[in-house]
């Protein structure tokens, strides 16, 4: 079959949901208050702290030697810009999905406070200017620009003025990451099959998740035609040789994962067979052992406990994509599930190297930010 008839049956469907934080619930992955105010306390403590500081930063003269608040007056926090965009989503989103009465009183102010502080008008034009400068059209490609849309697709799904605001204020950023991500992707020859933030797969469903949203059917067209021609045809991950040593996404699930948003039910079901061949299903869920993290003062080895959370959700994600009648969803759910725990458990604020973006990734699998929930027409291909 041809990539390009094959594109013109398939359907895309990247719904996602809103889920309340009001009790502890594995079935809709909805949390209580207090886990909530965790994760806010973790984002709320490093968007604005400014060291230590990783600056992943091409300098094209003296001038450019400088901290990082002045090359990045918006997102200088959290270890990194990346970080620091996916703490500040991580709040918005809990602004968006937590009752007000759920969050400990003046939780909710201190975040609103936090955002409002760091959504500047002027702040973003500075930003704006950095991604613009020569030498600088690489920048954050793709993990950090496919989190900041992410954070825009979040502000456009709350409908709440203050999101409203907010969005208006980021809008000329996300201009420029949106043209540079465009002019980028027809040159991609080959995915970038990592387990660290150059994966391609990752970045891939949350840019096309932003396209559904923001409705730009230029970015969805070009994401979904190198995500087919890179892999359509891919077969026999190996699962068995993952994860390396400093992962935290997983390709072989994170491809998957991606693919999900690309096909229908049936489409999917008969892709995921050839390319994870080996799912069990009995129902178990210790078929895939969780990442082990030997040391979390080890800002690479903690990796580990991401990848434990973002297998949590590429697993869920699957299984809410095949038929309902499908005999792995059960082992892929309870994978899940013991991914899920042991993630969830490790976030936590007593080590830098891990509390300046678990919580993202935490608040990305309890909040099911990925998940398509609603029902797709049934193929009409062979």
């Amino acid at each position: 079959m041809k990539i390009k008839c094959f594109m013109a049956a398939v359907a895309v469907c990247i719904g996602l949901s809103d889920v309340s934080f009001a009790q502890n619930n594995e079935e809709d992955g909805s949390v209580n208050g207090e886990l909530a105010a965790r994760f806010a306390r973790l984002a709320l403590d490093c968007v604005h702290r400014e060291y230590p500081n990783k600056i992943g930063h091409v300098l094209n003269g003296d001038e450019d030697a400088r901290t990082p608040l002045s090359l990045h007056p918006v997102f200088y926090g959290c270890f990194d810009w990346h970080s620091s965009v996916h703490g500040h989503w991580l709040l918005v989103r809990l602004l968006r999905t937590v009752p007000a009465d759920q969050f400990p009183t003046g939780l909710r102010d201190q975040v609103i406070a936090a955002l409002e502080q760091s959504f500047s008008v002027k702040g973003v034009a500075e930003e704006v200017v950095y991604f613009q400068a020569e030498n600088r059209k690489s920048y954050e490609r793709p993990y950090g620009v496919a989190w900041f849309l992410q954070l825009t697709a979040e502000l456009r799904e709350w409908r709440d003025p203050l999101g409203d605001a907010w969005l208006v204020t980021l809008k000329p950023l996300e201009e420029v990451i949106v043209s540079q991500i465009k002019s980028w992707l027809p040159n991609l020859a080959y995915p970038i099959r990592l387990g660290t933030h150059n994966q391609s797969m990752f970045a891939f469903g949350l840019i096309l998740d932003w396209a559904k949203i923001a409705g730009d059917t230029e970015m969805a067209a070009l994401i979904r035609e190198r995500t087919l021609a890179f892999h359509l045809q891919d077969r026999n991950c190996p699962l068995n040789y993952e994860p390396s040593g400093e992962d935290f996404l997983s390709p072989c699930l994170m491809e998957a994962d991606l693919m999900r948003r690309i096909l229908d039910r049936d489409q999917f079901a008969q892709w995921f067979g050839e390319f994870l061949p080996g799912i069990p299903r009995d129902g178990r869920g210790d078929w895939l052992a969780t990442g082990i993290v030997n040391d979390p003062t080890d800002g690479k080895l903690v990796h580990l406990d991401g990848v434990n959370l973002s297998r949590a959700w590429n697993l869920e994600n699957i299984a809410a994509a095949l038929p309902e009648d499908d005999p792995r969803t059960a082992s892929l759910l309870a994978a899940s599930r013991l991914h899920a725990e042991v993630g969830i458990a490790n976030v936590s604020g007593e080590n830098y190297e891990g509390s300046h973006w678990l919580a993202s990734f935490a608040t990305y699998l309890v909040t099911k930010r990925g998940v398509r929930q609603e029902k797709l027409p049934p193929s009409d291909q062979p």
